[in-house]
């Protein structure tokens, strides 16, 4: 697993992050976040596997195909499942975020 490139509040005025092209910020869910409120005994094998789930935190502009511009279906705010493998993390003020294309979002989670 590649390591998080660590990015520091004055390389990104104060941490925001501004993805570009189709690319979507996604902050993860923490460890506390998957255990059930049913008591559930989450194995430990499955907290050493990358989450799939998370929060939207900033969306690109879009994808650029045949000089016209695609617009992003996700939305900051929604939490979205996606691809295990199809993104890059990247640490601001020791907060951990994933940068991803929208086409390793899965689906949207509606409630």
């Amino acid at each position: 697993m590649p390591k998080a490139e660590t990015l520091s509040s004055a390389q990104t005025n104060s941490p925001k992050l501004q993805p570009l092209g189709d690319r979507v910020i996604v902050k993860p869910v923490s460890k506390e976040e998957k255990t059930t409120s049913f008591g559930i005994i989450i194995p430990e094998s499955a907290d050493k596997e990358r989450p799939a789930k998370g929060t939207v935190v900033a969306v690109g502009p879009g994808k650029t195909e045949d000089g016209k511009l695609l617009t992003m279906n996700v939305k900051v705010g929604q939490e979205v499942l996606f691809s295990k493998y199809g993104y890059d993390e990247v640490k601001v003020d020791g907060q951990e975020y994933y940068i991803l294309s929208e086409s390793s979002v899965l689906a949207i989670i509606t409630k």
